[in-house]
């Protein structure tokens, strides 16, 4: 199972990955309520998985992925946003997110795609 790192300024988007994601045995290593805070517990962590809302204080989610994916550029990133704005979702895939799922998300999808991540990196 993986390891999660859960980016997102709303403790109820948090808690809804959370716990989605533990229920099928994934582990979430930390969470973090802004990009630089994200940024830093990436590095720190160096989680299998990252989760990354689009828009938060301090740092949005666009330049954390740019950070992260300098840092190191295997890093699988699945970007989250409830306004999906098509430039902020094409940026995201260009500079290397894995995938954007839009919110609220729905569950199976998000199931899916972190499925998909871990039969890769396995």
């Amino acid at each position: 199972m993986a390891r999660i790192l859960i980016v997102d300024d709303s403790e109820l988007s948090r808690e809804l990955i959370k716990e989605t994601l533990w229920e099928e045995g994934h582990t979430i290593v930390g969470e973090a309520i802004d990009g630089v805070e994200g940024l830093d517990k990436f590095k720190e962590l160096r989680p299998d998985i990252t989760t990354m809302d689009i828009t938060m204080p301090v740092m949005d989610g666009i330049e954390a992925l740019k950070e992260i994916m300098k840092f190191d550029p295997d890093a699988k990133v699945v970007m989250l946003s409830s306004s999906a704005q098509s430039s902020k979702v094409s940026e995201s895939l260009i500079i290397g997110a894995y995938e954007f799922l839009p919110k609220p998300f729905d569950r199976e999808r998000l199931l899916e795609i972190i499925s998909s991540i871990t039969s890769v990196v396995s």
